[in-house]
């Protein structure tokens, strides 16, 4: 039994390996965040969903797959949680039962197997009757698939096969068991005998009838008859028992992979959940292969977590467009947008919802993160060159197609030099067929580029209105010389008409009004 809940066509393997920029994704998009709201404080969630939303899909009809089988989700949530329910039950009650117990001896193997498919059974017989109940609103063709083969593998002609075999597999009447003669006289070719109950006719019970079957008892003290007794027992229910073993083990694995499947989507009910109760709204991504990246009240999905409310959403048309600069003033909510547009990759790349009102995007072959980092003890060199080290180890794996944002990127040298690798890195992506988003305050390099009137190219700006609010809008705008810091130094000092010019005392720098620096 397959469960084919993530993909078509194979089951979702929780231990694939993920992406080697791992560590960059989550710390530049905060991904923690997101996480820990699908896990909603369960470890098995929170290790799903990491490995799901990192391990993309990159064709149109597996990302739809995973949509549609989502949608159902959505709509009966109820449904879906039981279907869960059952299969942790199922495990745990396994672990209950037998956890720590490991033993060679066919009896002990055929009594915990029996043990433990009569339980599976129950749990079986739950799954059956939450398909049979919610089977016909689930539109998906995931679902659709699951539930036609819950009801033809999981009919009452089966229930009764199983029940029936576990009963006869306890041997209330013994064992029968044949065997015959090799070398030495030593036995061979035990084989367990189906136990035929005896036939007699009413006049049997009146005469004495001759048998080739002949008898013998151990005493009761007789130890070692005992054991070999046992041990002959062991030989003729060792394959039975094996093969019991390997059932229940076959159905654990499909309760195992069922619910491993299902938290996936369990993640994405409580992420909608919590962005629900907060306002917060959600759409369906549409997923092309065409030069397409447009979209409406796009935000950033980690601060509203971060926050618990609402905050304000972009819109873009960015459509047949590979390069996108974003300049504007300081804490006019740049990062906040770069950030939104490659959570938003990803959450559609794994066949999630997205936060927007409307989302279409093109697949990408790989996301990419280069942001500016803080200097710390871990760092062997300067900041610029750890800059390029990571550059240089994005360039050995980026692939066409793929998406990269940079986040103040080269801004730890002057301007000139940070300006003229930021253009030249850029050229070399673009022309190489990679979609870039930039966000930088190197006005030398945003300008070059947008005097080059690159048709592929669109330049946005952070918001700024005349008396210096942000708005945390991003709108269309060529780069403007200045990002205006002075906004900021209002905000924290107050008019800069009311600071009076610096003068030096001794060694001390202090401003006439009253600040000391």
């Amino acid at each position: 039994m397959k469960a084919f809940l993530m993909y078509r066509d194979r089951d979702f393997d929780i231990t694939q390996q993920l992406p080697w920029n791992e560590p960059d994704l989550m710390q530049d998009l905060d991904l923690a965040t997101l996480l820990k709201a699908m896990a909603n404080e369960d470890t098995l969630l929170f290790d799903v969903a990491k490995t799901a939303v990192l391990t993309s899909l990159h064709d149109v009809d597996s990302t739809i797959y995973r949509q549609d089988i989502l949608r159902d989700c959505l709509k009966n949530p109820a449904a879906v949680r039981a279907l869960y329910a059952v299969a942790v039950e199922a495990l745990e009650n396994e672990k209950k039962k037998y956890w720590g117990f490991s033993t060679k001896y066919p009896a002990f193997i055929l009594h915990r197997s029996i043990d433990v498919m009569a339980m599976l059974v129950e749990m079986l017989k739950k799954l059956r009757g939450i398909s049979d109940e919610h089977a016909g609103v689930f539109q998906s063709d995931g679902f659709q698939r699951f539930f036609t083969m819950v009801k033809q593998e999981l009919d009452d002609a089966y229930f009764e096969t199983v029940l029936d075999h576990l009963q006869r597999l306890k041997f209330r009447d013994g064992v029968l068991i044949s065997a015959e003669l090799g070398i030495g006289n030593k036995g061979t070719n035990y084989t367990l005998r189906e136990l035929q109950p005896a036939k007699r006719r009413w006049f049997d019970w009146f005469r004495i009838r001759k048998t080739s079957v002949f008898t013998f008892a151990i005493a009761e003290r007789d130890e070692a008859g005992a054991k070999a007794l046992s041990e002959l027992k062991d030989r003729g229910i060792n394959l039975v028992a094996n093969a019991l073993a390997q059932s229940t083990e076959h159905i654990l694995s499909f309760f195992t992979l069922l619910r491993i499947e299902l938290a996936f989507y369990v993640g994405c009910l409580n992420l909608h959940e919590r962005l629900t109760r907060i306002g917060a709204p959600t759409c369906f991504p549409l997923p092309v292969d065409s030069m397409k990246h447009s979209f409406s009240g796009l935000y950033d999905i980690c601060l509203a977590l971060g926050m618990n409310r609402t905050i304000v959403g972009n819109d873009l048309n960015g459509d047949c467009k590979d390069l996108v600069i974003i300049t504007g003033p300081n804490q006019g909510g740049k990062s906040t947008f770069l950030r939104s547009v490659a959570l938003s990759q990803l959450m559609m790349q794994c066949g999630m919802y997205v936060p927007a009102t409307s989302f279409c995007s093109r697949l990408c072959s790989g996301l990419f993160t280069h942001y500016k980092r803080e200097e710390d003890a871990t760092m062997q060199s300067g900041k610029f060159d750890e800059e390029l080290l990571r550059m240089s180890r994005i360039v050995d794996n980026v692939r066409p197609d793929a998406l990269i944002v940079f986040n103040e990127s080269f801004a730890t040298t002057n301007e000139r030099e940070g300006s003229e690798i930021a253009s030249q890195i850029v050229h070399a992506l673009v022309e190489n067929r990679i979609r870039v988003f930039f966000v930088t305050h190197l006005y030398e390099f945003a300008d070059r580029l947008y005097n080059e009137k690159m048709d592929g190219a669109l330049f946005l700006r952070a918001e700024r209105k005349e008396n210096g609010e942000r708005t945390f809008k991003i709108i269309e705008g060529n780069p403007l010389v200045t990002s205006h810091g002075e906004d900021l130094y209002k905000g924290i000092f107050g008019a800069l008409d009311d600071v009076q010019p610096m003068h030096t005392v001794s060694d001390e720098i202090i401003l006439t009004g009253g600040i000391e620096l």
